[in-house]
């Protein structure tokens, strides 16, 4: 319940940014044409993941310090009660400590993830549709006109039924891909990471100052850079290393992400406000995008 709330955070502060950026989207419209362009929706996303980071920070820290063996000695009375007692255990600092990393990967990752999506499933569709109907001539042009006419009295063409959806799953499948290059990597030096954040939460329960508590991330983020370091040198290099599993982790996180975002996009859809229909126009004839 908790990530389907995220998740919900993630996209309503993608659709709200992207409004903002580029005004035609604000309208709440079923299709947008022209786009918006790959700068908007990749500031758009970032905005977004970089909201989501934030939201998300209180439960990224009660998962890395979960221990089943508190839950399972009864020392917690649900998952409940042991997210709010460690929430006030940990407080605010022990909340957002290793909040950097998530950000980036994040922000960058959804920033990715989003201009992809938009760019295939929408500037990608409309190009091809553009460049395949309107180079028809001739008779090939009249097997496909329908008896139906456009605003301007010109005959129409309806692109067919499936190369949208076609469009839509190739969107998805490519931006899980493209956001999983960012934040595999990322995710995986924040594994290293957290690992520390038991020796922070005790230092941070000694109550030292400002200044001394900002000394200890930064001596951590310091220490897991040099563990890093260790651990590529002996992988071999940096890219072998970070992106070691990728491939694994790609088919397991792209169908539900993928998924996620072919779901997004109909709802979308389905709770778009009414609109006339979008025409490109071509000589002699319109192309309608239902």
């Amino acid at each position: 319940m908790a990530n389907a709330g995220v998740g919900a955070v993630l996209y309503t502060s993608y659709l709200q940014a992207l409004g903002t950026l580029y005004e035609p989207v604000s309208h709440g419209v079923k299709r947008v044409y022209p786009p918006a362009s790959p700068s908007c929706t990749f500031t758009a996303g970032f905005t977004a993941g970089a909201i989501q980071s934030i939201v998300a920070a209180p439960l990224d820290a009660l998962q890395v310090r979960l221990r089943a063996n508190d839950l399972l000695e009864g020392q917690y009375q649900s998952m409940w009660h042991y997210g709010g007692q460690k929430l006030k255990q940990i407080g605010i600092r022990g909340v957002f400590a290793g909040w950097g990393l998530s950000f980036l990967r994040d922000a960058f990752g959804y920033g990715i993830f989003f201009s992809f999506f938009e760019y295939i499933k929408s500037q990608a569709y409309y190009s091809f549709i553009t460049g395949y109907y309107g180079s028809l001539r001739g008779d090939r042009v009249d097997g496909l006109l329908s008896a139906k006419f456009s605003d301007r009295g010109v005959p129409l063409i309806e692109p067919h039924y499936t190369l949208e959806p076609c469009f839509l799953m190739v969107a998805g499948l490519t931006a899980s891909v493209a956001q999983q290059l960012i934040q595999h990597p990322l995710s995986i030096i924040q594994n290293l990471h957290v690992a520390r954040l038991e020796y922070l939460d005790h230092q941070a329960s000694l109550h030292p100052s400002r200044r001394q508590m900002l000394r200890l991330y930064y001596l951590a983020y310091q220490e897991t850079y040099k563990r890093c370091s260790k651990r590529a040198t002996r992988a071999g290099g940096w890219h072998s290393w970070l992106y070691r599993g990728f491939a694994m982790n790609a088919i397991r996180q792209v169908p539900s992400t993928s998924a996620g975002l072919v779901i997004f996009e109909l709802l979308r859809r389905k709770y778009a406000n009414l609109s006339d229909a979008v025409y490109i126009q071509k000589d002699g004839y319109d192309i309608l995008l239902t």
